[in-house]
């Protein structure tokens, strides 16, 4: 009874509950609940200064939703509420969410080749090796194609070559997503546009669509669009009630690690907070945090010339930036982490051990819990946890782990105790 006590006392001064419910816009017009800066804590001294860098990159719109309501909302130059921009490769993520929606409606299964779809000859591959590729492929970047073709937009059968088996290796490559849009339209006999229309804008009121660009489909949309499909991962598929993606195994698996080759990207997601991570062009595993000024359970969709929808899910955060800032790359990675290191300036006033959205600081997500539990923690140092019922007795230990197995549990509220050199961590945890 010690030790619960104890263990109480400090989990009631470490755990600050964060169970906000979100608002969510209406699908129609242009009202949208705001919020002030200072009613939140922020620091609103550093918000000319976050406008300055935005307006000095090439911004054309900014946009922070805290609990779906809009904190901050920035357009530049001639850009407006209503003005039209390209999301880039940030609008994977909208196709990866469509995939999801196929599943659900049973038109396609991840697991299922490409081939299905498309038919045999896709590729230039030999028949065995393309019969190998599937939607999973696809969206993990794992169909083993040649991404140094010249050009690797390029979604013609002799543009598409065999260089490894599917799932044996990670590379960027935009071909083999592109036909991502054939398969959805074959497996659910509907133009893409009109399944996003009938499946997702209608509930959400997102304004935007795909259209052709050389072999390219791009996403164009007003900020706000970007931020009501931020809004809808944030809460986890569903639009205030109303459920759009009730596939929650699909869902998990989108925003989570898709295969072991690229610890850092999910379904076409980007995710931070893993121990490594890969980029485009190159074969390389670099070590830490793919953004390392960000939350560690940030997931984002990343686009050329700085396309970026960031969600905070510990916080309740959506942050969109469109612009023309050239230089950034396929992915903006560098160009996110620097806009980072002027928000953490911004949220100055929010803090704590407990909060998950300071940098090195432990995640443990999703909470409520189900079967899965994921913990991320600061870069490659060593940690050891226990997750321990309300008696204080321990029911699970491990270390150095990313995903805990907690389908043996059962429902109830436990804590999470995480010990990371000398320090230690406590949360609550709900398991459903």
């Amino acid at each position: 009874m010690k030790l619960f006590i104890i263990f109480f006392a400090l989990a009631s001064v470490t755990f600050i509950s964060k169970a906000q419910s979100l608002y969510f816009p209406p699908a129609t017009g242009s009202t949208w609940d705001t919020v002030s800066p200072a009613s939140l804590g922020w620091c609103e001294d550093k918000i000319d200064s976050l406008y300055n860098y935005l307006g000095q990159t090439n911004t054309k719109a900014f946009i922070v939703l805290q609990d779906g309501k809009i904190a901050l909302e920035k357009y530049f130059g001639t850009f407006t509420q209503d003005s039209l921009w390209y999301w880039a490769s940030a609008g994977k993520t909208l196709t990866s969410f469509c995939v999801g929606l196929a599943q659900q409606g049973k038109y396609l299964s991840i697991g299922d080749t490409t081939s299905k779809y498309l038919g045999a000859g896709w590729t230039e591959c030999p028949a065995d090796k393309e019969g190998k590729i599937t939607i999973r492929n696809q969206l993990t970047m794992t169909t083993g194609l040649n991404d140094a073709v010249d050009d690797p937009y390029c979604t013609l059968d002799t543009c598409l070559q065999y260089m490894a088996d599917a799932g044996t290796r990670w590379a960027y490559h935009n071909a083999p997503y592109t036909l991502l849009d054939p398969v959805i339209e074959e497996a659910t006999g509907q133009n893409l546009n009109s399944y996003i229309y009938s499946k997702v804008s209608s509930v959400t009121g997102m304004n935007g669509a795909f259209y052709p660009s050389s072999y390219n489909n791009v996403y164009v949309s007003n900020a706000r669009t970007m931020a009501r499909f931020g809004l809808l991962i944030l809460n986890r598929g569903k639009w205030a009630t109303n459920p759009i993606m009730t596939d929650t195994g699909y869902f998990n698996q989108m925003l989570n690690p898709s295969q072991t080759l690229n610890n850092s990207y999910g379904y076409l997601w980007w995710l931070n907070g893993k121990s490594s991570f890969m980029v485009p062009d190159l074969q390389y595993v670099f070590q830490g945090f793919l953004q390392p000024d960000a939350p560690a359970d940030m997931v984002s969709a990343l686009g050329k010339n700085g396309q970026i929808l960031s969600v905070v899910p510990r916080r309740n955060l959506v942050i969109v930036r469109m612009g023309n800032e050239s230089g950034t790359g396929e992915v903006p990675f560098s160009y996110t982490n620097d806009t980072w290191k002027i928000l953490n300036k911004l949220f100055c006033n929010v803090h704590g051990i407990n909060d998950e959205m300071q940098i090195g600081t432990i995640g443990v997500y999703p909470n409520p819990a189900k079967n899965q539990l994921y913990i991320s923690v600061k870069r490659d140092l060593h940690f050891s946890f226990q997750i321990l019922d309300l008696t204080g007795q321990i029911q699970l230990a491990g270390s150095n782990v990313s995903s805990v197995d907690i389908s043996g549990l059962s429902k109830g509220v436990y804590m999470v105790r995480i010990q990371q050199e000398q320090k230690i961590f406590v949360r609550k945890l709900i398991i459903e």
